[in-house]
């Protein structure tokens, strides 16, 4: 299928590494031009780098953003829009939130996790709507997590802010097909990422086990009894924010391997 992503602009947010960075190769494979975005200098030229190593002809942009200031968004997005003519893609993306249970949390955790995991997404859309408005072929995806649909133990902060996320997104959907601007999440379930990893190691602690018989009870709770490789998660990714899904907006599509168990 020609997913017609060639030279659309795809802004991706918190793209160095984990599923972040395996989208953005993605739509590079795809022919988009790709900005990849972080706060490490160092770890976005390497990210850079790998997607050359790959594709020379790549068309890709690095800027060093953190995504809980609102100031440094907004002007990764207007240089975004300076270098490339123009935004066709936005993708929402940031690190989770702390692990821990409600009585482990403080109110400086809250604090963190709700400009993180939502406020960094409200900002990327309002920094970026201008130039979408003016796409033929605009789209926005919020990475979130089966969280938002399932609450995971021992994920607190996630449990409650992701499906914060997806309200937005369903929000978002509804107001901004007017100006032909689509508006999706994928909600990936166990991944093979840097994040994944901590969260293997916070399980170990918490129940005292290994890292072996965590992954072992993880996929156990599977369907596919496996957890999932990041270019799985980026194949769907790619093809939600292009023009061959134009007629998908205001979907929850989890990317789990059948986890959650709920009808919708």
């Amino acid at each position: 299928m020609n997913l017609q992503l060639e030279n659309k602009v795809a802004f991706v947010a918190a793209s160095s590494g984990g599923l972040g960075f395996a989208t953005a190769l993605e739509l590079a494979r795809e022919k988009a031009r790709v900005v990849l975005t972080g706060r490490s200098a160092e770890r976005l030229s390497a990210a850079r780098k790998k997607i050359l190593d790959e594709l020379p002809k790549a068309d890709v942009l690095t800027l060093t953003v953190d995504v809980l200031d609102h100031e440094q968004i907004k002007k990764a997005i207007d240089d975004t829009a300076s270098s490339f003519g123009g935004l066709d893609i936005l993708i929402t993306n940031a690190a989770g939130p702390k692990a821990g249970v409600f009585t482990e949390l403080n109110l400086s955790l809250w604090e963190n996790a709700f400009q993180l995991t939502l406020m960094s997404a409200v900002n990327l859309v309002y920094a970026a709507l201008p130039y979408l408005q003016k796409s033929k072929a605009g789209s926005i995806l919020t990475i979130t997590s089966t969280s938002g649909k399932q609450p995971l133990p021992g994920l607190f902060l996630s449990n409650v802010f992701r499906p914060a996320v997806l309200g937005l997104t369903k929000s978002l959907s509804i107001e901004l097909a007017a100006h032909n601007i689509r508006v999706n999440s994928i909600l990936p379930g166990w991944t093979a990422t840097e994040r994944s990893m901590e969260l293997l190691q916070f399980y170990t602690e918490k129940n005292h086990t290994s890292r072996e018989e965590e992954v072992e009870r993880i996929a156990s709770d599977i369907p596919f009894r496996r957890i999932a490789q990041p270019d799985e998660f980026a194949k769907v990714a790619a093809f939600l924010v292009s023009p061959a899904a134009s007629y998908i907006t205001g979907v929850m599509l989890p990317v789990d391997g059948g986890r959650c168990k709920g009808l919708f």
